[in-house]
């Protein structure tokens, strides 16, 4: 006697076949197929991801996205990794630091000083950001290793430079024979150079994401306008108030694209409902793939 499975009828687009069993030499036989006006419905309602044609790809859909990976260079995530993600942990704490600094320069609630922006510098931005870092190289991530840790080293920085009592390199500065713009000036150059270093990553950004690349780039601009701002001073010798603003302005840009960029690495099918979108550039590796998908489908 044959013992008979049936097939369910597919396209192209997905296939879905079970192996048949047969025995005695007896063949299997197959459902009827679906009409022209059936198979149409149901290949467009594939595409809105439910019917019978249906395909979820549950292996790609837990992947991490490319925003959270913290790696220009792949849309996949470091083969054989061992241990977490680090790279949103590490994006989350330049995002809240670089967040309350935004705030401060922008002059929110009338704050003038920075100080309580130092402990947030010393132990999130600072110390978790600099460990995020250094997994990221445990993984084989030489940009994230590089970024990660190179700005959780600049947030250690600043905070020793703001710390009162400490190194006194504030007092020192402005307390310098001579010049009372010393501090703000030194201030301007330091922050010049964490601009040059931002631009260097920037252009490794270039054939990754748009958020990945927007995140970059308006810290690039947030390190430019402050550097100008302390560099350019008014009559009294302080920095320009209207330039560190708009410095301030897109710190805060930044930080939530890090907390967006951070949220597309943690979001995946195992705990949301919902995908965040990165937007692949359409030159990058994984546009390419999509328009080569498209350019398929509709031959």
């Amino acid at each position: 006697m044959a013992e008979n499975t049936t097939t369910t009828p597919l396209d192209k687009e997905a296939t879905n076949t079970s192996p048949v069993a047969a025995t005695n030499g007896a063949s299997a036989t197959a459902q009827p197929q679906l009409s022209h006006e059936e198979h149409e419905v149901a290949r467009a309602a594939a595409r809105f991801g439910y019917g019978p044609l249906a395909h979820v790809n549950t292996a790609e859909a837990r992947l991490p996205a490319f925003g959270g990976e913290f790696q220009p260079g792949l849309y996949r995530p470091v083969s054989d990794r061992k241990i977490a993600n680090p790279a949103p942990l590490g994006l989350c704490g330049f995002a809240l630091t670089t967040f309350v600094l935004g705030c401060i320069n922008m002059g929110t609630r009338d704050i003038t000083a920075p100080s309580i922006v130092i402990g947030a510098a010393f132990g999130y931005g600072g110390l978790v950001q600099l460990l995020a870092g250094m997994w990221e190289m445990a993984v084989g991530n030489t940009f994230g290793a590089t970024a990660l840790s190179s700005y959780g080293g600049f947030w250690i920085a600043f905070a020793i430079i703001l710390t009162p009592g400490g190194f006194n390199i504030e007092d020192t500065l402005k307390n310098a024979p001579g010049s009372t713009e010393q501090f703000n000036n030194s201030m301007g150059l330091f922050l010049m150079g964490w601009f040059i270093f931002t631009f260097l990553l920037l252009i490794c950004t270039l054939r990754s994401t748009v958020a990945f690349f927007s995140l970059f780039l308006s810290l690039d601009l947030a390190f430019l306008l402050l550097g100008i701002g302390y560099l350019v001073q008014d009559g009294d010798g302080n920095p320009t108030t209207s330039i560190i603003k708009a410095g301030g302005f897109f710190a805060i840009l930044a930080a939530f694209l890090a907390w967006y960029n951070a949220l597309a690495g943690i979001v995946d099918s195992s705990n949301s409902f919902f995908v965040i979108p990165v937007a692949h550039f359409p030159w990058s590796e994984k546009g390419r793939e999509r328009r080569t998908k498209v350019e398929r489908e509709q031959v």
